[in-house]
Formats: structure tokens, sequence, C-alpha cells
């Protein structure tokens, strides 16, 4: 039969013992190494979990990339490219109404593709991200082919589970 050990608590509770003028209650040792053990862990786990979380200035450079690469599609002409970067959810508020999901929001857009030469352009300027890391709001000058400001647009971006940021709402203005 193995021994085990055990420490002396002062106070009452289960297991206490009586003894002259006070409560003594027996705690086993290995049951105190458990629970300080799992402690131990917890806040590990919590610190690696908190060290691998980007900061607010990696995340904003993480959509302003994005926001380029999603302007290049354009550029590029390459509606293919610029429909992954949209969400299942992208709403696209434009001149001739409102686009929902990338079928609707391709549809919308499949006549900046035609041509040789993109009819538009953007850049963002503002970028801000969330404190919990999931949001994004990105905003910014559109051009003319001749380079000259012709609006602002405004989009948001959700980073999904997979860490990878796609458009959900998009709406230029004059």
């Amino acid at each position: 039969m193995k021994a085990s050990r055990s420490i002396v608590i002062v106070g009452g509770g289960a297991g206490a013992v009586k003894a002259p003028g006070r409560i003594i209650r027996r705690v086993r040792l290995r049951s105190v190494a458990v629970v300080v053990g799992l402690t131990v862990l917890w806040f590990a786990s919590a610190l690696v979990a908190a060290a691998q979380q980007p900061g607010l200035p990696d995340l904003e450079r993480q959509v302003r990339s994005r926001e380029q690469a999603f302007a290049k599609t354009l550029a590029d002409r390459d509606l293919r490219a610029f429909t992954a970067f949209l969400s299942p959810e992208a709403v696209f508020v434009g001149a001739s109404g409102v686009s929902r999901g990338p079928a609707e929001v391709t549809g919308a857009w499949k006549r900046f593709f035609d041509g040789t030469q993109a009819p538009f352009s953007w850049r963002p300027e503002t970028v801000q991200v969330l404190a919990s890391g999931t949001l994004a709001l990105s905003s910014g000058p559109v051009f003319n082919p001749q380079g000259q400001r012709v609006g602002t647009f405004n989009s948001t971006w959700r980073r999904d589970p997979d860490g990878v940021w796609r458009i959900i709402f998009d709406n230029g203005c004059p």
C-alpha cells in the first residue's frame, strides 16, 4: 500500500481534525500539486496565445496590403482574383444599387473589368482595426484613368477563422 504525504492546514472544513485550541485539516500533497500544476499550465497557455496574436500595427499592415492587392485585381483586369477577396456575405453599395454575395458583386463589377484599361483605381489612405482584431476599415481616394481624384471608397474587412482578411462591406462615395 502506498503511503501518501499530507500537509497540515489550520482551519475548518472537510477532513478537519480537532486539536486542543485549533482545528487542523489534512490535505493530500498530491492534490495540491495537481492544482498548482494545472494553474501553471493555464497561465502558460494564456501567455502563449497572447504572444501569437498579432498587434494592431501588424493587423493594419495586413489590411493595407490586402486592400492594395484587391485594387491591383482591377488594374490587372483579373475578375477571378477580385472575387477571391470577397466574403460570402459581401455587400457592395454602388450607383446601380446594392449587391449581396460574391455572385452579385462580381456580376455588378464585371463591366469594370472589360477593356484594356481600368476605368478607375483606388488606394488605402486610412486603415483602422478593432482591438479584437476581427474587423477593419480601410478608406481612401478613388482616381480616374488620368489620375484625378474622383471619389472616396470605404471598405470593411473581416478576419475570418483561417486568418485571411475578406471584404464584407464596400461603399464608394463621390
